[in-house]
């Protein structure tokens, strides 16, 4: 992801995906007016970084998971924001799948990509 942080990226990325401004962002997640664009700004930019408070308050607005905020991999990203828009149970549905999976292919000393 070069220099830019995480949350840097995956803010910006989610905050432009629900069509709002930095403002608008801020503001909603109980930042004051005045100083909402300017900090979401800087949050974006890498020059700060939210605490974890503030994080879930801006993936609440943005209306993704907290997690999605902090990874690296866009793949893993992707597959964060498309689990949570699944039910709790089939969620553990497709962990079950995962899982087996994961042991079959380690039975079969096929390792992974990292």
């Amino acid at each position: 992801m070069g220099d830019i942080s995480p949350v840097a990226k995956r803010l910006k990325q989610a905050r432009t995906r629900a069509g709002l401004s930095q403002k608008q962002l801020g503001i909603e997640a109980g930042i004051d007016a005045f100083s909402a664009s300017p900090r979401i700004n800087q949050y974006e930019k890498g020059k700060h970084t939210p605490d974890l408070a503030m994080a879930q308050r801006l993936a609440a607005v943005l209306g993704v998971p907290t997690p999605f905020l902090y990874t690296e991999d866009d793949t893993l990203a992707d597959i964060i924001l498309s689990l949570s828009k699944l039910s709790q149970r089939d969620r553990r549905k497709i962990l079950t799948e995962l899982e087996s999976h994961t042991q079959s292919k380690l039975r079969k000393g096929i390792s992974n990509d990292f």
